[in-house]
């Protein structure tokens, strides 16, 4: 049985009636206090949800030309937020793992991109990592690289919604030969695509405070504030970075960063690992929201995150996969099953980050990290539909006791089977509608039978 049909378009519609319906499902909303729904139907117009009919409610069939999908046996909840990611890098999945953080980016990563990176390379990376977070159930993310015009083409082409920030670095870097001119550069890209899409907004990407200068940080701030964009700077990702900042200015990161006055609810601080309290009361009182990418700071050897701090101390902390070559893979479900666990062995307490907690952090506190609390990362009548729907008919989703233990702890990027954004629907019973998978990979092979070192 298929699970996307139109009835009859030939018979008049109604003006209220839905343009899709996803009908059956257990509704996870994650709106404030409400519980999972069973035998829900969502109604969806415009690109909006218009109507969510509650489990037992009698409902006449759906009106001519409206399409359909069975959610029944299925969790519907909404698309995952992608807080932090590095979509080209998809091209690097694998080239150099096992190794310290300092180690695989200058020795192997910045000589990759120098020699490979460039605007055909970067839109074909780019639309194999939106396949792979279609086909996982991410909906939206932020990312931050350089030739990104590449990476909004693939992103306009798949459907998703997304951040996409222009990279600045204050070395040569790939598409900005002269670091004088990384400003300039990232100013073009926002000019390029403000206001371009509904789906797309541009932003600014720092890529840390030991490879940008002070001069570079606060001309890289006051640009995403005349734009009204967020700033993404990796911080505190290593205790060696955090050495080399103190050794250098006196003070840890982020009291190094706020004494530059770049510190404001636009900024996002990425991994932020090796943060002291005051670190965190700092970026609490400027309203700065974070970003945790656990299996990328595991698998670098970077170190575990203080989340449950965070979160205690009231900042709002997202959750991102960071780029294929440091993770090595765009799947947030499996992103919350680690960051569950590994709060709970660095805490030794198994109550910290707890399911909801986590499942939270991946939807509506990841949209709210990146500016858009107010249109998704809940399912709520009015809101832009972005939604997604996990098969439950697999070994290792049986029983069903709790949906968010379910989703967080047994539940894998290929238990998606439909993906709507914006009301849109880009994979249906697991095939992408938007995208030819097997040409994207066919590229991708061909390119990475060119990279060497």
């Amino acid at each position: 049985m298929t699970s996307l049909k139109k009835t009859n378009p030939d018979v008049v519609q109604r003006k209220d009636t839905p343009d899709l319906i996803i009908e059956g499902g257990m509704l996870i909303t994650m709106a404030d206090g409400e519980e999972p729904i069973p035998c829900a139907n969502v109604h969806i117009k415009g690109g909006r949800i218009t109507r969510i009919q509650r489990g037992g409610q009698k409902e006449r069939p759906p009106g001519p030309g409206v399409a359909v999908i069975d959610a029944r046996d299925c969790i519907v909840m909404p698309g995952l937020i992608n807080a932090h990611t590095h979509s080209a890098m998809s091209l690097f999945r694998g080239f150099a793992d096992d190794l310290p953080l300092r180690q695989w980016l200058f020795e192997k990563i910045f000589p990759l991109e120098a020699k490979f990176l460039n605007p055909d390379t970067v839109y074909w990376g780019s639309l194999l990592a939106c396949a792979e977070m279609i086909s996982s159930g991410t909906t939206c993310f932020m990312d931050g690289y350089f030739f990104q015009d590449g990476t909004v083409r693939a992103a306009k082409e798949s459907g998703l919604r997304a951040i996409i920030a222009q990279g600045v670095i204050d070395f040569p870097a790939p598409g900005v030969p002269d670091p004088k001119g990384n400003i300039a550069a990232a100013r073009r890209f926002i000019e390029n695509w403000a206001g371009d899409s509904e789906e797309i907004t541009p932003g600014v990407f720092c890529h840390s405070p030991t490879t940008c200068s002070e001069h570079t940080l606060k001309a890289a701030s006051e640009l995403s504030g005349e734009f009204g964009v967020f700033l993404q700077v990796h911080v505190s990702e290593t205790s060696e970075e955090v050495r080399e900042i103190i050794n250098k200015t006196g003070k840890r990161p982020v009291h190094y960063l706020d004494g530059l006055d770049v510190l404001n609810p636009g900024f996002i601080a990425v991994h932020a690992v090796h943060l002291d309290q005051e670190e965190m009361a700092c970026l609490r009182e400027k309203g700065v929201r974070v970003v945790h990418t656990p299996e990328s700071n595991m698998k670098l050897g970077s170190g575990t995150a203080k989340v449950s701090n965070m979160l205690k101390m009231g900042l709002t902390v997202g959750l991102g996969t960071d780029g294929c070559s440091s993770n090595n893979n765009l799947d947030l479900f499996q992103e919350m099953d680690t960051a569950a666990k590994v709060a709970k062995v660095t805490d030794l307490d198994p109550t910290r980050l707890d399911a909801r907690t986590v499942f939270r952090m991946s939807t509506a506190w990841g949209a709210a990290v990146m500016g858009f609390e107010k249109e998704i990362g809940t399912l709520e009548e009015g809101k832009k539909a972005d939604i997604i729907v996990v098969d439950l008919a697999a070994p290792h989703l049986c029983p069903l006791y709790d949906p968010f233990s379910a989703v967080v702890y047994s539940a894998n990027g290929a238990d998606v089977k439909d993906v709507i954004v914006n009301g849109r629907v880009l994979m249906k019973d697991r095939e992408l509608t938007t995208l030819d998978l097997w040409e994207i990979m066919e590229r991708v092979r061909n390119i990475s039978r060119g990279i060497r070192l």
